[in-house]
């Protein structure tokens, strides 16, 4: 592969990473207004929520939580075992495991459709299979390895932005992916929390085709740099 081809692969791979950092945020808007306040992506403020809902403090959740952390936790397990013995970068194994997240969130989406107002047992199911699509996602990031977009969290990024920065003494390198990463997970919140309104599956039917999108570029990216 020459030089230009891979610089073209390279941006084509931190456009689709930032795509993905979108469809968190709006996947976790989700969990956190239409499935009582459970992050799916954002394992930290997960914590947070379940460690505070330990003491009882203002009717925050547990088992939802848990459950979230579980799924995220089995399809991370997933994501890197399977690539383990792959070389970073994109392979047909990581065009089938985002196609994997995407069913998942199609299967989420199909069953907020189905079910209105779905009892606890429904919603605890969906969570937990949010946390297992996030879950897989961040894996297959890692794997995919573009500097400084997880697509899941962005404290570290803003860290960085802010530790390189001229006020910490360095200069600004990879300014513009870091304030793209942290403009689009809190744009993607923006609208999964208006999607909300209007129904409980709309968000996820926006991740969904999001991810789509993001496996069938990313795969035929990879089939024509091969």
């Amino acid at each position: 592969m020459t030089h230009t081809a891979r610089g073209d692969v390279a941006r084509t791979h931190l456009l689709l990473m930032l795509a993905l950092t979108f469809s968190t945020g709006v996947i976790d808007a989700v969990g956190y207004l239409g499935l009582d306040r459970v992050f799916t992506g954002n394992m930290t403020g997960n914590v947070v929520i379940l460690g505070m809902g330990l003491t009882g403090v203002d009717g925050l959740p547990v088992l939802g939580p848990v459950l979230a952390l579980a799924g995220f936790m089995a399809g991370a397990a997933v994501g890197g075992r399977t690539l383990r013995s792959f070389d970073a970068g994109w392979s047909d194994k990581t065009t089938a495991l985002f196609g994997v997240v995407a069913a998942t969130l199609a299967a989420c989406s199909i069953v907020a459709l189905v079910v209105h107002d779905p009892p606890q047992l429904v919603a605890l199911a969906v969570t937990t299979a949010l946390g297992l699509a996030m879950g897989m996602q961040a894996a297959v990031a890692r794997h995919i390895a573009v500097k400084d977009i997880t697509t899941v969290v962005v404290t570290s990024t803003i860290t960085g932005l802010a530790a390189d920065s001229a006020a910490g003494g360095e200069g600004l390198s990879f300014w513009k992916r870091r304030m793209g990463a942290i403009g689009l997970i809190g744009a993607g919140a923006c609208v999964g929390a208006l999607l909300v309104q209007w129904h409980l599956a709309a968000g996820m039917v926006l991740a969904m085709a999001i991810t789509l999108t993001v496996t069938i570029v990313g795969h035929r990216t990879r089939s024509t740099a091969a």
